[in-house]
């Protein structure tokens, strides 16, 4: 495990970017916000990390108190990677990071890479309330958990249960939605998303 590099500064942002501000931990963080992850799966959805720095980046922030690593039972019996409580508070740390970058987005670029799930957090910007929202995109389906105060806020695939709401766009309308340029409300309202389900969540954003 390598040595915590610092700015040695007696600032609380400095203190901050000393376990956060390595490429790649904030994405790490990313990615296990949806719950526990293993090793390979977060490999698969961080294309351009290299094996090593990964492998480093998750003993720092186990070492920093951000994650912890634990061994699932049979028949699994993989390891896999979950945030803290403390990992956890980051969240609203990538939703003020997101939103600021919005106009950095601009139209997809031919090598840019995409999953599904990494719409999840600009939709939840997007969302007021609380309850479980079903989101289905050309590159596949995943659920938000809009108003959690602890666990996971989304998931790959369709909701576990009942979804409070059903949201299905195509990737255009997704986009504009994450670059800040089309507000969801709105969105609805123009027939770009077809809502269902009858939960209030679903009730507010057709009445928007």
């Amino acid at each position: 495990m390598s040595p915590r590099r610092s700015y040695d500064q007696y600032c609380s942002a400095a203190r901050a970017l000393d376990l956060v501000g390595d490429r790649w931990t904030l994405l790490i963080v990313r990615e296990l916000l949806a719950g526990p992850r293993r090793y390979t799966d977060l490999h698969a959805d961080l294309p351009g990390v290299s094996t090593d720095v990964l492998a480093s980046r998750l003993k720092d922030m186990e070492r920093d108190g951000l994650t912890t690593r634990r061994r699932l039972p049979p028949p699994g019996a993989a390891y896999v990677y979950e945030l803290t409580a403390r990992g956890r508070r980051l969240l609203p740390v990538l939703q003020a990071l997101g939103a600021w970058g919005e106009e950095e987005l601009g139209e997809r670029r031919p090598t840019d890479a995409v999953r599904a799930h990494w719409f999840a957090l600009p939709l939840l910007r997007a969302l007021d309330g609380e309850g479980v929202v079903e989101v289905r995109l050309e590159e596949g389906d995943f659920h938000l958990r809009v108003g959690a105060q602890e666990g996971p806020v989304y998931g790959d695939g369709p909701a576990p249960g009942e979804a409070d709401a059903r949201l299905e766009m195509d990737a255009a309308t997704c986009e504009a939605v994450a670059r800040g340029e089309t507000r969801l409300p709105d969105a609805v309202r123009d027939g770009l998303v077809a809502v269902t389900g009858d939960g209030t969540l679903a009730k507010a954003l057709r009445e928007a």
